[in-house]
């Protein structure tokens, strides 16, 4: 297994991994409760495709992803498991038996079609701090989900997290609205975090993630710094159409296409 002080040694020099969230498969089957289709045999293709991991929202409601599913994906993977999760005691014991490679700790509000912004960690940096040690004490790594925003780093990187996911929602609404200028000014934040993150901690590693499609994803993998980007709803709407075998190969196309 590589260390993360390889991974961070190296990061800037590749191009980013590529997490597949594979929640939306596992919403298809709740709409009608049947058993089909099956999110840990989507996991498998993805892997297959050359997905670099696995992510899965464990939601408090559980919308889409079951207890049943984080346990039978974590015992197959063979690549890593990224288990977004709300700080609660619950989720916290779930993560401590499942031991997942990684857990991506994120706001989370019931009425909410998806997460809407990043995690207020600087509001929150006692209680964090002691939440993220209790995972890395069970030997899970552990990200925050963030808005690109020097407060929200500084206090992730004083919580002692190994990583931030950077969000990236506000980006992708502005082109979704056409609106290029607020495009620029949401990439040059997103730039912006990393410089700080490394610039404060050159060891934390910088993922991205939220509304990223073929479309906008290639500023952002070319963004110096970035480890990983998670993406989910759009590769799994292309499956619809191509296959998620395909669907995989596309985005990281998308990715790594010189612009």
């Amino acid at each position: 297994m590589t260390t993360s002080s390889s991974l961070s040694s190296t990061r800037s020099i590749q191009k980013p991994l590529l997490g597949v969230n594979i929640d939306h498969v596992a919403t298809l089957r709740q709409a009608r409760g049947v058993s089909y289709p099956s999110p840990l045999a989507a996991a498998l293709l993805c892997e297959t495709a050359g997905a670099d991991g696995i992510t899965i929202h464990l939601r408090e409601d559980r919308r889409h992803i079951q207890d049943a599913d984080v346990y039978e994906i974590a015992e197959q993977l063979t690549t890593r498991m990224n288990l977004e999760i709300a700080a609660t005691d619950e989720m916290l014991a779930i993560a401590r038996e499942v031991k997942p490679y990684w857990v991506c700790l994120v706001p989370e509000k019931r009425e909410e079609l998806t997460t809407e912004g990043g995690l207020d960690v600087a509001g929150q940096v006692s209680w964090l701090k002691d939440y993220v040690a209790k995972l890395q004490e069970a030997g899970i790594k552990v990200s925050l989900f963030i808005d690109p925003e020097d407060n929200q780093v500084a206090a992730a990187i004083e919580c002692g997290a190994d990583a931030v996911e950077l969000h990236t929602g506000a980006y992708a609404e502005a082109g979704l609205a056409g609106d290029s200028d607020k495009q620029r000014m949401e990439l040059n934040r997103i730039k912006q975090a990393v410089i700080s993150a490394q610039r404060i901690n050159k060891g934390l590693l910088v993922n991205a993630g939220h509304g990223l499609t073929r479309d906008n994803v290639n500023a952002i993998a070319q963004i110096d710094g970035i480890y990983e980007l998670n993406i989910g709803h759009a590769l799994i709407a292309d499956a619809v159409f191509v296959g998620i075998e395909q669907a995989v190969v596309m985005m990281k196309d998308a990715m790594y296409k010189e612009s």
